[in-house]
C-alpha cells in the first residue's frame, strides 16, 4: 500500500467534496498580469489552500485538521504557468496536450459544431484564462454553504485587491435571465425539500462511487466496484484490487509500474496532477421530449429507456443488476430502510448490527462487472456507465487474458471525477436556460484517460463493435439537413426473452461544451516553489 502525504496533496485530489458535506461550491478564474504580484498572490492564498490531511470535527484525530467551513484549492493553465515566470526548460517539459489547452484540442474532443468554442461563454472565448480557485461551502460547520462560500470569496478579493492590479479576477460567465458577464460559477447539489441529492438535471443519481487507489485513506471495502476487477466474485474483496496511485497522482508508480510522464523538476509535479474543467449545458427538454415519445414504444417505457441509455435506472440502481424497474425500486426501498436503522440505532451492538446491513446492501450499487452480460441484454454495451468504465468488459468475455488481468484495456482510462451541477431547471420542456454539470476530471495523463474516453468512448464506439455510434447522453451526435440529431443506439434484444431489438434512432445533442481548460494541480510544496520563484529543472 502506497502512503501518501496529505498535507502536501491538494483535498481535491483525494476528497470529493460533495461526500464531505460540502453541497455548493464557487469557482473563480484569474488572469496574472504582473509576474512578481502573482507570485506574492500565490503566496498569500497557500495558507487557505486546504489539503488532503484527515478531517476531524473536534480537531482531536491523530494527525487530523479541523473540517473547514470552506475548502480552497487552486490550480494553473499553462499559459499561467508561464506568466508566473516558470522556466522555459520547465515549461517544455509539460505534456503537449496541456501546453494546447482545451480549445487546441477541440477536434479530439468532439467539440465541434453546436459544441464549438465560438458558442462557449465569454470567459473562454475571450480572455486567456491563467488561474482557477475553488471554494467549496460546508452546510455543516459555520454558518452555512453560501455565507461560508461568500466569506471565502471575499477573503480572497481582498487579496487580489492587495496585487494592486497584478492580478485580475475575469468575468464572462454565462448566468440566469441570459447575463453574459458573471464574475464567478457558482455550483450546487440539486435539491429536492430543502434537502441535497446526488442528482443530475436528468434525474439520475450521480457520483455513485469515486475510483480507489493505493495510498487512500477511506474504507478498504470501497474498492468493491471502484477499484480494478479480477476474475473473483464482484460482490467481494477478492473480486477487486486497488487502482495504481499513478494513475492519478503525480510522482507514483501507475498500472505499467512506471512513473507518470511529468514535468521537471520532480518536486514541481510530485503529488500533483493534472485537471480537465469543462462546462456542460443539459438539453433538458430534447431528453424528457425523446424519453417521452421514443419511451412509449419501448417495452417497459420511457424509464426503462432511460435506464439503457445510462446503465442505471433514475434512482441509481445498475441495471445489469436489478433488470427491471420493480425490482430496483424495491432494492432502493430497501437500501433506505436500512439506512434509517443505521441511523437510528441506540446501543453499539444495533449500531454495529446495523452499519453492516446497510453496508451489505449498498454495495450492490457498485459490486458488479459485465461478465455475465457481456452482450449487452441488460445493460447494452453502448450505455453510457459502461461506455465510460467497461470494468474489463472490453475483452468480451475472454477468460485468463491479460496475465489474469480483465480490466487491463481498462484501468488505464479510469479518472476522478468532481465538480457538481450549476443552475436550475425551471422548464422541464425546454432546453433553454442555465444548467447543467461543471465536469471536472483529474488524472495523471489527460491525453492517456480524459481525452481517450472522450474521443474513442463518447464520440467512437469501435472499441465496443459499434463502429461509429456514441455515447447516447455525452455523444456529439451532430445534426442532419432537417435539423434532426443523427445520434443512434441499438438496445440488444434479450436472448432468453421475448423482446426484439430496439433501435434508437434521431438521438438529438442532449449535452453541449460551453467552455473550459486543462489546469496543473500543484501540491503545497510546488506552490510554495512556484510563489517564491524558484522552480529550477537543472
Amino acid at each position: 500500500m502506497s502512503h501518501l502525504d496529505y498535507h502536501d496533496i491538494q483535498g481535491n485530489i483525494i476528497k470529493a467534496y460533495g461526500r464531505f458535506g460540502y453541497p455548493k461550491a464557487r469557482y473563480i478564474f484569474f488572469k496574472i498580469n504582473i509576474r512578481e504580484q502573482g507570485r506574492k498572490f500565490v503566496e498569500s492564498l497557500i495558507e487557505i489552500v486546504t489539503t488532503s490531511a484527515a478531517w476531524s470535527l473536534t480537531g482531536s484525530l491523530e494527525n487530523g485538521t479541523k473540517k473547514p467551513p470552506a475548502t480552497t484549492n487552486v490550480a494553473f493553465t499553462y499559459e499561467g504557468l508561464k506568466s508566473l515566470g516558470l522556466p522555459t526548460q520547465t515549461l517544455h517539459s509539460f505534456p503537449k496536450e496541456f501546453a494546447m489547452g482545451m480549445k487546441g484540442r477541440r477536434d479530439i474532443l468532439g467539440d465541434t459544431g453546436e459544441n464549438s468554442p465560438e458558442n462557449w461563454d465569454q470567459i473562454w472565448r475571450d480572455k486567456p484564462v491563467h488561474m482557477w480557485i475553488s471554494i467549496n461551502g460546508s452546510a455543516e460547520v459555520g454558518e452555512g454553504a453560501v455565507a461560508n462560500i461568500e466569506a471565502r470569496y471575499q477573503q480572497i478579493l481582498r487579496l487580489v485587491e492587495a496585487t494592486n492590479g497584478g492580478v485580475q479576477l475575469l468575468s464572462g460567465h454565462s448566468g440566469e435571465n441570459g447575463k453574459q458577464n458573471l464574475p464567478y460559477q457558482d455550483v450546487s447539489a440539486v435539491y429536492e425539500n430543502g434537502v441535497p441529492t446526488p442528482k443530475e438535471h436528468f434525474g439520475y443519481t450521480d457520483g455513485i462511487s469515486d475510483p480507489f487507489f493505493k495510498g487512500k485513506s477511506s474504507n478498504s471495502e470501497n474498492v468493491i466496484g471502484a477499484g480494478k476487477p479480477t476474475l473473483k466474485d464482484p460482490s467481494t474483496l477478492a473480486g477487486w484490487e486497488p487502482l495504481e496511485t499513478g494513475e492519478f497522482i503525480l510522482g507514483h508508480r501507475d498500472e505499467m509500474g512506471e512513473y507518470p510522464t511529468s514535468p521537471d523538476p520532480r518536486l514541481l509535479s510530485f503529488n500533483g496532477t493534472f485537471m480537465v474543467y469543462r462546462k456542460l449545458h443539459e438539453n433538458v427538454g430534447a431528453f424528457n421530449q425523446y424519453m417521452d415519445n421514443v419511451g412509449k414504444d419501448f417495452h417497459g417505457g420511457k424509464e426503462a429507456l432511460a435506464a439503457k441509455f445510462s446503465g442505471r435506472w433514475r434512482n441509481g440502481a445498475p441495471i445489469t443488476t436489478f433488470p427491471t424497474q420493480e425490482e430496483a425500486d424495491e432494492f432502493i426501498v430497501k437500501l433506505a430502510k436500512a439506512k434509517q436503522a443505521r441511523d437510528n440505532a441506540v446501543t453499539n451492538q444495533e449500531k454495529c448490527t446495523a452499519a453492516r446491513d446497510y453496508a451489505g446492501l449498498k454495495k450492490q450499487l457498485t459490486a458488479f462487472n459485465y461478465n455475465q452480460d457481456i452482450n449487452g441484454a441488460k445493460c447494452p454495451v453502448g450505455a453510457h456507465m459502461r461506455r465510460v468504465n467497461p470494468r474489463g468488459a472490453l475483452e468480451f468475455g475472454i477468460k485468463n487474458a491479460y496475465n489474469d488481468n480483465p480490466g487491463a484495456l481498462v484501468n488505464r482510462r479510469r479518472i476522478l471525477r468532481r465538480g457538481l451541477p450549476y443552475g436550475e431547471v425551471k422548464d422541464p420542456k425546454s432546453n433553454k436556460g442555465n444548467h447543467g454539470i461543471i465536469f471536472m476530471a483529474l488524472n495523471a495523463s489527460i491525453e492517456r484517460q480524459f481525452e481517450f474516453v472522450q474521443q474513442q468512448w463518447v464520440n467512437y464506439g469501435n472499441d465496443f463493435k459499434l463502429a461509429n455510434e456514441k455515447d447516447p447522453l455525452l455523444g456529439n451526435h451532430g445534426v442532419d439537413d432537417k435539423s434532426r440529431g443523427k445520434g443512434k443506439m441499438i438496445v440488444p434484444n434479450d436472448p432468453k426473452g421475448s423482446n426484439p431489438p430496439f433501435f434508437c434512432g434521431d438521438i438529438p445533442n442532449l449535452v453541449n461544451t460551453l467552455g473550459g481548460d486543462y489546469f496543473f494541480i500543484p501540491s503545497l510544496t510546488a506552490l510554495r516553489m512556484i510563489a517564491m520563484g524558484i522552480v529550477d529543472p537543472t
